[in-house]
């Protein structure tokens, strides 16, 4: 459902619920900002009749108008009764401070839900519970109790965290970053991070959105209001909880759920969402999209006068995916000509310590120009000939008339504050750090992806779910081997064999199969094998019988439904992939893919995509994996037939789209081969 959140981020009356006189209470403190508001303001209160000058009333009910916002600091208790006040009195968005909700546990919980239907009932927009609260700098708004609010920009801030949010607005104030809104979630009992990404998409004051999550409340919607956003304006995340200690403290902390993270990197990435990994990164890189426009391409331009440095940003941009080219004859021409012949006129260009602010500016004039160069990097380090303030001068000069994104490393601390607010009032973000000032301009070049990437386009493949369906109701749980026709419905390639329960019935799969055969274990209860002896490869016709005799010892119930020994082709040795199904309670299935045997069990190097997959992003998935190149001809190793591969991958992703009964499978191995691919084993859970 779109909501209607605009009187969220410029009400015009505000109402505070809880307010109190006194300044050392989060009452008081919460009155006193609000009452900067230009607009009306009431405080309600039944032990005073005026607060700071402004009308205070007893109750909800005693308001003279139904004002635009109410903000709500009581007890919990009275905090539900004074949410379905405002809802009888007509107000219709509320910010709800007060703690002890589904976070608290026990009866906090019934709470929250009461909380939800009195919202539900009233047609209520509600933020919280648990939450620091709202600022919007546009109508001077602040209804938190942070000790100062913030200054108008164009980020929008979104927090799951009140604490790191107050921290925030603090750094920010210290920094002179503005913000277009400020919304604290907490509880995310109403109104959730999606409902906001959807209002400020469409709000002019906002360029970008960023975001502190410690979950994601309905991850089917926020990946399609995401993926709609990401087209317009860029939206980075720093997502909380990606070890196991940090998503069991974000579920204390606001009742989170946390899907699997690997899920999170999955969704982000097919709706365009930038994941970051500090709050520092998450407003350098927000600062960045918000100042610079966006580079045509990942060719880098670097000018220092530190050699040093100008290494780092090198192996930094290597690292981030950006190029660093050669430049342009003339470019290479004119920095030789001007520079002593020890400068290094090549990329990156180093014009050696002592250059003057006027060599400097020459320099990143002509590279900037140069058409083998998108964006620019000036790093410098404190000289005697060299004044900071000239420079970041001469730098905002060339980046008006270049109109290529430009960033700085002016490694001089308190000798370069001048300079910062030169660069800074030119738009141009400096970071002491070289490697931070290359991660801003790759998340340029990242979102100039992102937003011109092509739309998706999923294939009609010839799936069969029906067929899928009935041979997951045919067998005992979990499923196995006997259950590859599973995977055959779906036009993926399995290796040919069949489920014996007698002697006879394995004698005669063999027959059909010719020649040497493989015979194994199958029951719900082995799950692997190979580690009860439970495979025997290259068994040759004339010892099929005893040795299916040999492994039906091991079935713990003997032969029967979904259990028995399954005879199956003997393929050759090929390069084994493993392709897998995982349904994450967030964001629905997940297709993951990595090498088989040691790879898989040992190195965990697997890729997880979001089902169903285009082809495209199966392939992209496959390539993803750091043993590629295994697969790809590594070393005289022969290469896999590539496309076969992929194809599987995509159609194994609308397997587990179409059959949501699929909790888990995996097809271990996958062999793969210069020709085709065969899936030869099968394990399946269903939930």
């Amino acid at each position: 459902m779109r909501r209607d959140l605009a009187e969220f981020l410029s009400p015009t009356s505000v109402a505070v619920v809880g307010a109190s006189a006194a300044a050392h209470k989060i009452g008081g403190v919460l009155f006193a900002n609000v009452a900067t508001f230009s607009g009306p303001v009431y405080a309600v209160n039944p032990g005073y009749t005026e607060i700071l000058g402004r009308s205070c009333v007893p109750t909800v009910a005693d308001l003279p108008e139904p004002v635009s916002l109410a903000v709500i600091m009581v007890a919990p208790d009275d905090a539900l009764r004074a949410l379905d006040a405002c809802g009888r009195k007509g107000i219709r968005n509320a910010v709800v401070i007060t703690a002890g909700f589904k976070e608290a546990g026990g009866q906090g919980v019934e709470r929250e839900r009461e909380l939800v239907r009195i919202a539900s009932e009233h047609g209520m927009n509600v933020l919280g519970p648990n939450a620091f609260g709202l600022i919007s700098p546009r109508v001077g708004l602040n209804a938190t109790f942070a000790p100062r609010g913030a200054l108008p920009g164009r980020i929008a801030f979104i927090s799951q965290s009140g604490a790191l949010g107050s921290g925030v607005l603090n750094w920010a104030w210290h920094r002179k970053l503005g913000f277009s809104a400020f919304v604290s979630l907490g509880n995310k009992a109403v109104l959730t991070e999606t409902d906001f990404l959807t209002v400020l998409a469409r709000d002019p004051q906002t360029k970008v959105i960023a975001a502190y999550l410690e979950g994601i409340e309905n991850g089917t919607e926020f990946l399609r209001v995401a993926g709609e956003v990401t087209r317009e304006k860029p939206v980075l995340v720093l997502k909380a909880g990606h070890t196991e200690a940090g998503a069991r403290a974000a579920s204390s902390h606001t009742g989170a759920l946390a899907g699997s993270d690997r899920a999170y990197d999955a969704a982000f990435r097919r709706c365009g969402v930038i994941r970051v990994y500090t709050v520092e990164e998450l407003f350098e890189e927000a600062v960045a999209l918000a100042q610079q426009p966006l580079p045509r391409g990942k060719r880098l331009g670097i000018v220092s006068n530190a050699g040093g440095p100008a290494i780092l940003a090198a192996d930094a941009a290597a690292d981030d995916g950006l190029e660093v080219p050669a430049l342009s004859p003339n470019t290479v021409e004119s920095l030789s000509k001007r520079f002593s012949s020890a400068a290094s006129a090549a990329n990156p260009v180093d014009i050696l310590a002592d250059a003057p602010a006027d060599g400097f500016r020459d320099a990143v004039e002509w590279v900037l120009a140069d058409p083998n160069v998108d964006m620019g990097l000036v790093l410098t380090a404190p000289h005697p000939v060299l004044t900071f303030a000239q420079l970041a001068g001469s730098v905002a000069a060339s980046h008006r008339r270049h109109g290529k994104p430009v960033v700085a490393s002016f490694m001089a601390g308190d000798l370069g504050e001048e300079a910062e607010r030169t660069l800074n009032d030119a738009g141009i973000p400096a970071y002491f750090e070289p490697g931070r000032a290359v991660r801003a301009l790759a998340t340029l070049a990242r979102y100039r992806e992102i937003r011109d990437r092509s739309p998706r386009e999923l294939r009609r493949l010839d799936g069969e779910r029906p067929r899928a369906r009935e041979v997951l109701s045919a067998g005992r749980l979990p499923l196995g081997l006997e259950s590859l026709d599973l995977l055959a419905a779906y036009g993926i390639p399995v290796a040919r064999g069949g489920l014996a329960r007698s002697p006879a019935e394995a004698v005669s799969l063999a027959r059909e199969i010719r020649g040497k055969v493989v015979l194994k274990v199958v029951a719900p209860e082995v799950v692997h094998k190979s580690d009860v002896g439970g495979v025997r490869i290259g068994v040759p016709q004339s010892k099929v019988r005893a040795t299916y005799r040999e492994l039906a010892r091991l079935l713990p119930d003997g032969p029967g439904d979904g259990a028995g020994v399954y005879v199956q082709e003997l393929l050759p040795p090929g390069e084994e992939a493993i392709v897998g199904i995982v349904r994450d309670p967030t964001f629905g299935p997940l297709v993951m893919f990595g090498l088989g045997g040691v790879f898989v069990e040992v190195l965990g190097d697997v890729a997880f995509g979001l089902a169903p997959l285009a082809l495209q992003e199966a392939e992209d998935l496959v390539r993803s994996i750091k043993g590629f190149p295994l697969l790809d001809g590594a070393r005289g190793r022969p290469s896999i037939h590539l496309p076969s591969l992929v194809e599987a991958v995509e159609r194994m992703s609308h397997l587990a789209a179409d059959v949501p009964e699929i909790q888990e499978l995996d097809v271990n191995p996958f062999l793969c081969y210069p020709d085709r691919v065969v899936a030869v084993d099968l394990r399946v859970t269903l939930g």
